[in-house]
């Protein structure tokens, strides 16, 4: 049992490494153009202070090797991630990031850590950190949630990448394996959580997968019979025109039309002001075609 735990422990620390290091990218670009842009470093703070206090628990706890060196690893990339982020950021922001930082990451964590180990003893300092570390890791799970309504909301996946909600399932499922063979309730109950929230968030990939790239057709589609309904109205004003022209070379008696390139010039700006939606309802031909999109 003890070895079936180890190799599992083994499998979950190289899945949670795989998952600290992916914002490596992002932060390669943040490096590359000098600027965090519009990134914020509240995850990469948080995370910070989860894996660390992590690292903390297994240390003072006897079984706690493989909870300590992944969430050493972990801390180190994110303490990579926070001082870039400082490096790059706004003056403003920078200033907010490292406030931020002072309070979570050396107040906050400096404090768990005297308390811990200066005013509690024996087994009561395992549960304390113990049940820190699951409520900050519950928060981890439960900050896709807001994507995952994004989701249901627009029917897209965009925005809810697949590899890391993959990896975030897996992760979250192997350390609830381990927890289970470790008989460790701190680390089993929120990456419980974390699977349930995970399989969520895979069910609804597959569900809104192909309804996504549908909605990017239709989409498409509305732009291009925007663009199509913007030349038509360019071609017919400039029909209007040439027929005008015609009319008065050959009657000059015949009276000045005096609406005629104002009120087709106003069309056109109308037409042009109009968002896809707009232009969609204005084709009268389209009504079939709008209510089985409707329905």
């Amino acid at each position: 049992m003890a070895s079936l735990s180890f190799i599992i422990g083994i499998i979950g620390n190289v899945i949670s490494i795989l998952v600290f290091a992916s914002p490596i990218k992002t932060f390669w670009l943040v490096v590359k153009k000098k600027s965090t842009e519009n990134y914020k470093g509240v995850p990469y703070i948080t995370t910070l202070l989860s894996t660390s206090l992590w690292t903390f628990y297994g240390i003072i706890n006897p079984d706690g090797l493989l909870v300590m060196t992944v969430n050493g690893a972990g801390a180190v990339f994110q303490l990579i991630y926070v001082t870039l982020f400082l490096i790059y950021a706004p003056k403003d922001k920078k200033v907010k990031t490292a406030k931020l930082v002072a309070i979570l990451n050396v107040g906050f964590l400096g404090a768990v850590i005297a308390v811990t180990l200066l005013a509690i003893h024996g087994n009561i300092r395992l549960t304390f950190v113990g049940i820190l570390c699951a409520a900050l890791t519950i928060g981890m799970y439960a900050s896709p949630l807001s994507a995952m309504r994004t989701v249901i909301k627009t029917k897209s996946v965009e925005y809810m990448p697949f590899l890391l909600s993959f990896f975030l399932f897996l992760n979250a499922g192997v350390w609830s394996a381990y927890s289970v063979l470790v008989k460790d309730i701190y680390i089993g109950v929120p990456n419980a959580i974390g699977f349930v929230l995970g399989s969520a968030q895979l069910i609804l990939y597959v569900i809104y997968k192909n309804k996504s790239g549908s909605a990017k057709s239709t989409e498409a589609m509305e732009e291009e019979g925007s663009a199509h309904l913007v030349k038509g109205g360019i071609e017919m004003h400039s029909l209007e025109e040439d027929l005008t022209n015609r009319s008065l070379n050959k009657g000059k008696s015949l009276p000045k039309p005096h609406f005629n390139r104002q009120y087709s010039l106003q069309k056109i700006v109308k037409t042009l002001s109009l968002n896809p939606y707009a232009l969609q309802s204005s084709w009268p031909h389209e009504s079939d075609v709008e209510e089985g999109t409707k329905n």
